[in-house]
């Protein structure tokens, strides 16, 4: 039997098991944590991946507990409509859920015994045609890939690359999810406000629940209400209304592409080798795009060093265009000049929904599984 090692248990990783033992391969999962927990805010799963859950027999499962996007809506931070465009796609709609409820659904698919916690890596190498991987914990395992899931922070990837820290894109990033609805947001919509420097956005998550996200290109400062001060009522709202202690706060981070995703019999996906900015919520679904791409190659190529470097040509362009158009739409986003600003309203304000349309459509009509 091919023994396959996962270094990483989150959405990537998972994903990943679940394609391989959909190809016939009986894959293991070494997450660092010693439990995976209800932690983490919400996550947007566009079209392109809910293409990849509808492989694996999730799609279903995921609706049950998500919040339904049919349109996106931009506003100016006094709540005033700048433009809209219809996403709504019967069977492949856009969704968020709490990223908790996704990994949970992920994990319960698989069997507890491929799961293995509190397994952190310190270090990887190849020996012949196996790969050894040992842990904090004192455990070694030899396996005959190895798939690197393991984040932005990716330890095999700085074994392997051993190259710079995540650049730094100038804004800080917080995350949360409100327990209330409220009545001013249109249901089904996924709004995103623009001002001087900041944004904010929101959607439906499920259960009764709103997801938000806010920028800003401050760094020194957790009282959101004062960040947001004078902005549209339910902003406010949305902030008040969120535990403090559940809002996540990170910088807004990234990398430069490169082609080099792997070596021998070893490989990374999502995070570990293309981070992407959040500002087009595909993070995840760029992971389970790869989760998807590299199976299918294991499963036309056979188990071998080939069907890695298959995988990894196939990715390379496509992942680096989204990281790339994440970037500069998030370097737009956060503009303060006031001439600027001015003309990021008009250009959004005068596209037509039907160009707006065949934009998205270049990012979700991806098909992973095709």
């Amino acid at each position: 039997m091919v023994r396959i090692a996962i270094v990483g248990g989150g959405i990537g990783g998972l994903t990943v098991a679940l394609a391989l033992r959909q190809c016939g391969f009986e894959p293991e999962v070494f997450e660092q944590a010693p439990a995976l927990l209800d932690v983490g805010a919400a996550i947007a799963i566009w079209p392109n991946a809910m293409r990849v859950l509808d492989r694996l027999n999730l799609a279903d499962k995921i609706l049950e507990q998500a919040g339904v996007m049919d349109e996106i809506r931009w506003l100016d931070q006094h709540g005033r409509l700048i433009n809209r465009v219809s996403i709504k796609d019967r069977r492949y709609p856009a969704v968020a859920l709490h990223r908790a409820d996704l990994q949970h659904t992920l994990l319960t698919a698989l069997p507890q015994s491929s799961i293995h916690l509190d397994s952190e890596l310190v270090q990887h190498e190849q020996r012949g045609e196996k790969m050894i991987a040992k842990f904090a914990n004192g455990d070694s395992i030899e396996s005959d890939f190895l798939i690197g899931a393991d984040g932005i922070h990716s330890r095999i990837r700085s074994q392997f690359l051993n190259d710079h820290d995540p650049v730094y894109r100038g804004y800080t990033v917080w995350r949360g999810i409100s327990p209330t609805i409220l009545s001013a947001i249109p249901s089904g919509a996924a709004v995103e406000l623009h001002g001087r420097g900041q944004r904010f956005g929101l959607g439906p998550v499920g259960k009764g629940r709103l997801g938000w996200w806010a920028t800003a290109n401050v760094t020194n400062t957790n009282d959101l209400l004062r960040v947001f001060d004078g902005w549209y009522r339910p902003v406010l709202q949305l902030i008040e209304a969120t535990p403090s202690s559940s809002i996540l706060k990170t910088g807004a981070f990234d990398r430069p592409a490169t082609r080099t995703w792997g070596r021998g019999r070893m490989t990374l996906l999502g995070d570990a080798i293309h981070p992407t900015t959040p500002n087009l919520g595909q993070g995840g679904c760029l992971a389970m795009e790869d989760a998807m791409v590299l199976a299918r190659c294991f499963e036309s190529n056979g188990a071998n060093e080939e069907a890695l470097r298959r995988y990894e040509r196939a990715r390379h362009k496509r992942t680096s265009a989204v990281s790339f158009y994440s970037r500069h739409y998030g370097n737009i986003g956060q503009w303060e000049n006031v001439w600027a600003r001015g003309l990021r309203r008009t250009a959004l304000a005068l596209v037509p929904e039907s160009l707006a349309q065949r934009l998205m459509q270049i990012v979700f009509k991806y098909d992973a599984t095709n």
